[in-house]
């Protein structure tokens, strides 16, 4: 018995219709909004950038794998507000995971700063300038960062964009 199949006929173990795959991404390649994926990947960053100061400082200790949430909550965010399924949101998504981890780590060590030294966080927070953050994150750095911040950034990466399956190719192209 042969399991032969015409591309796009849906038998099981087929191969895609590389025409059928391409017209599918090209329409959805027509509805990407790249302004509005890194819009919301940079809020998601900042929000994660937060949450994870705020951990640090409620906690007292450096949680590495806030790094891992940040890379996945702005492959989300640039993946549901961008609509991509070009690799260009995948470099925005990494490029914002790293941001938003190196934030959250800065965020975190002011915010343990300002703990140890009773000064509110808002008040130490705009004397911080580009010597003194460099200063921080090199004094706070552990090799381990690396392993959690390159998790993220393929995280960020990977989360968005779209791959087009050969089901969703069909759905919206039909099945003729």
């Amino acid at each position: 018995m042969s399991e032969e199949s015409t591309p796009g006929s849906g038998a099981v173990g087929e191969q895609p219709d590389p025409l059928r795959l391409e017209l599918a991404r090209q329409r959805l390649a027509s509805e990407q909004k790249l302004g509005a994926g890194i819009a919301a990947g940079a809020v998601a960053a900042l929000a994660g950038a937060a949450l994870w100061a705020a951990v640090t400082v409620f906690t007292g200790y450096q949680i590495g794998f806030m790094a891992v949430g940040i890379g996945f909550l702005v492959g989300w965010a640039v993946r549901a507000a961008g609509k991509g399924v070009d690799k260009t949101f995948g470099i925005a998504g990494a490029v914002l995971a790293l941001l938003g981890c190196l934030a959250g780590n800065l965020l975190a060590v002011v915010g343990l700063v300002a703990k140890q030294e009773g000064i509110p966080f808002l008040d130490l927070l705009p004397r911080l300038d580009l010597d003194v953050a460099i200063e921080l994150m090199k004094a706070s750095f552990s090799p381990i960062d690396l392993l959690f911040y390159a998790i993220a950034v393929y995280e960020g990466y990977r989360l968005s964009f779209r791959r087009l399956t050969a089901a969703e190719a069909k759905e919206l192209l039909g099945s003729g």
